[in-house]
């Protein structure tokens, strides 16, 4: 109680009743995670919001603090500024972040696309659960035909608050431009031949592996459609099957065999036996 009470005494202070506050509207054992586990104020009275706004369990608090969720809350880098209504490019900016924790994928070394994609559908609970409140899952490879070509849409989403389709883009990859003009084609496609009248612009979201803050500015600068860049982490490596594993030799074989040289080897052989005829 006393650790609550210096938590938030000079910040009650500049509002008229302590009613005010967020931390009041929460559980108290809410309130005790992120008494003992948030230093900085502001952080504090941020989660506390998201509590209300998501009612978001005591565990799942502390997974977002864990994800350090705060800190990549709003942080993709996109051109919703200059290309969506104020009201909406605020909240649409909110709804990304960056980067992306994938921790609940197990994915071999060297992943492709597919795999990436599979695997997020797999855990498709845990993705939405990542991607924030708000989306609802359409389709994966969602099908488009321009001029008689077919394209696919990685993953199309819809966002429940901002009444607009989201697009998803996957990539294995570095960030590069081209895939901008890639997001702008679909988005340009969903909004003719998927989004109705009472809906608002289709988003893009492009997730790479790894991003480059001017490289992905410059890219989406004069790009006409709203989209935002962000990268994904957290992916573990996959051990192979204990089947595989019986069969491969051990760390200490291996090194055994290869701590033997040449001339070790020639060593170690016996002197063969001379007859005499």
């Amino acid at each position: 109680m006393r650790a609550f009470y210096l938590s938030y005494e000079k910040v009650s202070q500049t509002v008229k009743q302590f009613e005010e506050l967020p931390v009041s509207q929460i559980p108290w054992g809410h309130n005790v995670i992120l008494v003992t586990k948030i230093k900085d104020t502001k952080e504090r009275l941020w989660y506390a919001h998201m509590i209300i706004k998501e009612g978001w369990s005591r565990e799942a608090l502390e997974d977002a603090i864990a994800s350090k969720f705060f800190h990549r809350h709003g942080k993709a880098i996109t051109n919703f500024k200059d290309r969506l209504p104020e009201t909406q490019s605020q909240l649409a900016q909110e709804v990304l972040k960056d980067p992306y924790q994938f921790d609940f994928l197990e994915l071999r070394n060297g992943y492709k696309e597919r795999e990436l994609e599979q695997g997020l559908i797999d855990h498709i609970q845990q993705f939405l659960i990542e991607l924030g409140q708000g989306f609802a899952f359409v389709a994966r490879q969602y099908h488009i035909e321009v001029d008689g070509d077919d394209y696919y849409i990685d993953l199309l989403f819809y966002h429940l608050q901002l009444r607009c389709y989201c697009v998803v883009e996957i990539t294995t990859t570095s960030f590069k431009p081209e895939y901008a003009g890639k997001m702008n084609f679909y988005l340009s496609a969903v909004d003719d031949f998927v989004k109705s009248d009472a809906d608002n612009p289709s988003i893009g979201l492009i997730l790479c592996k790894t991003k480059k803050q001017f490289t992905a500015e410059y890219a989406l600068r004069d790009i006409r459609k709203p989209m935002g860049v962000s990268q994904y982490e957290g992916i573990t490596s996959k051990s192979l099957p204990k089947r595989l594993q019986q069969s491969l030799p051990s760390i200490q074989k291996i090194e055994a065999e290869l701590s033997d040289s040449p001339t070790d080897t020639a060593k170690k052989r016996p002197k063969k036996k001379r007859v005499k005829l």
